[in-house]
């Protein structure tokens, strides 16, 4: 259960043990940037985890959530981050049934990395185009096979669910969230200040 909406505008990221640690903490930098700087815009970002206890992270961070499932802030966004966490929580009813729900209240959900298999697993992204990390790509098909699998893109928005690929890509899908939510001016602005401009060196 969630509590009841305020006049802001709230953003969710979920953690769980086995969560790839850039693929919450990296969109993390950019929307926490944004809500701080920026709480003229009206959002707010927090994490929660199943029972609001702290998770340990794919290699050995300890991330300790603001709020549990059950009294994080009526959210606006939900942010499901990949990792080997995943594969557990796609097999997991309760933790499938939670997602559902959450589609069902939550306007606009995004996932990072294999956080597409868990959505793919609870149905929600069938018949929509969606990606993944490129080694989960062929999984996120024999999933849902109606799932148009975008083997290329960074991050693919269909309305109401983004989903992004592996791990920095969520990133990239953080900074697309704030030029949807506030502009591009204000993106762009984020991206300047956390010095993201990526050349890769090799």
């Amino acid at each position: 259960m969630t509590t009841a909406r305020s006049s802001t505008r709230h953003i969710g990221i979920l953690l769980f043990d086995d969560v790839e640690e850039l693929d919450a903490v990296g969109p993390w930098e950019v929307l926490s940037y944004w809500t701080l700087h920026h709480p003229e815009d009206g959002w707010a970002i927090s994490c929660l985890s199943r029972d609001g206890a702290a998770v340990k992270a794919a290699k050995g961070l300890p991330l300790t959530p603001h709020h549990s499932m059950g009294d994080v802030p009526a959210l606006d966004v939900l942010i499901h981050p990949g990792g080997q966490g995943t594969r557990t929580l796609m097999r997991s009813p309760q933790h499938l049934a939670w997602v559902r729900l959450q589609a069902a209240t939550v306007p606009l959900m995004t996932s990072v990395c294999t956080g597409a298999l868990v959505y793919a697993a609870a149905g929600l992204l069938s018949g929509r185009p969606a990606t993944t990390h490129w080694e989960s790509l062929d999984l996120l098909h024999e999933l849902d096979p109606s799932i148009d699998v975008d083997r290329d893109a960074r991050y693919v928005d269909d309305g109401n669910v983004i989903t992004s690929a592996g791990v920095s890509a969520g990133i990239d899908m953080a900074l697309h969230l704030v030029a949807r939510l506030a502009g591009v001016d204000r993106a762009r602005e984020v991206r300047r200040a956390i010095q993201y401009d990526p050349h890769p060196p090799v």
